[in-house]
């Protein structure tokens, strides 16, 4: 088994369990391979930019969080 790949998928399904208020993938580059992270907002509640592009899961995950605390500060009545 690829541990890589593994571990990519570990940790897609650990961010979409942990931000539920978007939709989380994995981009796809022009030669097939697996590219950037990304996250696209279904939930007000859970952050302000319709659609999050990073290139590691840790940047994705650093960046949804400070998007979960700018929709918290855009929208208090909904915390």
């Amino acid at each position: 088994m690829n541990t890589e790949a593994f571990n990519d998928d570990q940790m897609l399904s650990q961010l979409r369990a942990d931000f539920t208020g978007h939709r989380i993938w994995r981009s796809v580059r022009w030669d097939g391979l697996l590219g950037g992270w990304v996250a696209t907002l279904h939930d007000p509640a859970a952050g302000v930019d319709p659609t999050v592009f990073k290139d590691t899961a840790t940047d994705l995950r650093e960046t949804l969080v400070r998007e979960r605390d700018r929709a918290v500060t855009k929208n208090p009545r909904t915390s």
